[in-house]
């Protein structure tokens, strides 16, 4: 991965985990658990929130048994979602996936090995990781129910930090068809957010495969707004055409990327 950016403390990350999942709750209050996502429209709001629960307690069962290998899923008890249907039951069933998930990560501490599907085997990896998928899935429900969300600027920047790790390793690793077509000489992308200092990342796309920074540098096309909505269009939660951000360059480009490190 490209050591760009230091990630944040592993008790920090710990504590969005709880943050975040009681966040995603109030968003799943009183909402029809029926609805379809529209940024995961192969999902209900149901099934969003039993995603987030169930890799709550997936995670919990790799680090406290210090899993060498993956976990499969069926052997993760109560992994597939409550009894009931109640939504009650859900609200329950998600406080206690996520404490599961942070007691098991804050126990085991960053240092921690465990098996991971990334380069980086450690508990640490996955504080990081499922901070940012209960940070994204949340963003999910919000728009669902059309609740405005918040992030914190050190917790959006990690956000963006993380994902942009994540497309380095696997294009490295060949673990996805479609990161090995993000190459090419003299092509770059670069992210500012205006709301928010020493926020700004430069991608570039070079033969080799791709390598980033943060920093303001010229580039061959540049997504500008405030960090939550850069975010939001990183993470293909936005279109790029929103008028909340503004795209100067080649606008193909930012396209050409947001498709295929749409992995994962």
């Amino acid at each position: 991965m490209t050591a760009a950016h230091t990630p944040l403390d592993h008790d920090f990350y710990c504590c969005e985990i709880l943050r975040q999942t009681d966040e995603l709750r109030a968003h799943l209050t009183g909402a029809d658990l029926s609805a379809t996502v529209p940024t995961c429209p192969d999902w209900t709001l149901r099934q969003l929130a039993v995603h987030v629960g169930g890799a709550h307690r997936w995670v919990a069962e790799i680090i406290r048994t210090k899993a060498t290998a993956v976990v499969p899923q069926e052997r993760v008890l109560d992994s597939s979602g409550p009894e009931k249907d109640e939504p009650e039951a859900l609200d329950e069933w998600l406080a206690q996936g996520a404490a599961l998930c942070a007691d098991a990560l804050r126990d085991a501490g960053p240092d921690q090995a465990a098996w991971t599907w990334a380069g980086e085997a450690t508990a640490g990896f996955w504080a990081r990781r499922m901070t940012h998928e209960t940070v994204v899935h949340r963003v999910d429900a919000a728009l669902t129910v059309g609740a405005e969300y918040r992030l914190a600027p050190e917790l959006a920047a990690d956000t963006i930090d993380e994902w942009l790790d994540i497309v380095t390793y696997v294009q490295a690793a060949k673990l996805a068809p479609a990161a090995a077509e993000l190459r090419g000489p003299g092509r770059s992308i670069h992210l500012h957010a205006t709301d928010a200092p020493g926020a700004e990342w430069l991608i570039e796309l070079g033969e080799d495969g791709v390598s980033w920074r943060r920093g303001h540098e010229k580039a061959t096309v540049a997504l500008r707004g405030p960090l939550t909505d850069v975010l939001g269009v990183f993470y293909r939660r936005l279109p790029a055409d929103s008028p909340r951000v503004e795209v100067l360059g080649d606008a193909e480009l930012l396209d050409f990327w947001l498709q295929r490190a749409s992995f994962g």
